[in-house]
């Protein structure tokens, strides 16, 4: 059975989780939210020896992603629902993510902020190298296709309204739909 997966695509403190947490209290089905943040606030990496130099963060990052995403496939094959919260920040990410969620309805969101508000947010979290999110802003939604696009200025409850009613009417025509496929 394929599993239904809302993919949450946007600059680092866009208002992702927002929208997440708000749409899994809403959803008529289970998901799991699932993002990097959970993993990393989890304590599932050595945090404090990336950052006292111990081990280098480059070294180790490729094969954390290619675990992750291998991941949510397992989680999607084994029929869980996702809300899955993620930055396409790295070429190729989003070939072998279309490969390994092809069985299943992705269903892929923009979220978008304005510049001025997004960099707000990332120093206020102060969990971000500063200018990240104005980094991931200026690239990763050029040459996206999305089956909806938000504003999380707009807030949480009126995306999520938005998002809702757009997932339910089953239309999909993204990067992630087969017809769309490179």
């Amino acid at each position: 059975m394929a599993a239904q997966i809302i993919f949450l695509h946007g600059a680092s403190s866009s208002g992702k989780s927002t929208i997440a947490r708000t749409l899994q209290a809403r959803i008529e089905k289970p998901f799991w939210h699932i993002s990097i943040d959970h993993l990393r606030d989890s304590g599932v990496l050595p945090l404090d020896r990336f950052r006292n130099g111990d081990f280098k963060w480059a070294d180790a990052r490729a094969a954390f992603f290619n675990g992750l995403h291998a991941s949510l496939a397992a989680y999607a094959n084994a029929g869980n629902n996702l809300i899955l919260e993620h930055i396409l920040d790295t070429e190729g990410w989003i070939e072998s993510l279309r490969n390994l969620l092809a069985p299943h309805d992705v269903f892929f969101v923009a979220v978008h902020c304005s510049p001025p508000l997004l960099m707000s947010r990332e120093a206020a979290r102060g969990d971000r190298p500063q200018g990240s999110a104005k980094q991931d802003l200026e690239k990763i939604h050029v040459g996206r296709h999305y089956d909806l696009e938000q504003n999380s200025e707009d807030g949480p409850e009126v995306n999520v309204e938005i998002l809702l009613k757009a997932w339910r009417s089953c239309r999909r025509s993204s990067d992630f739909s087969p017809l769309s496929a490179d």
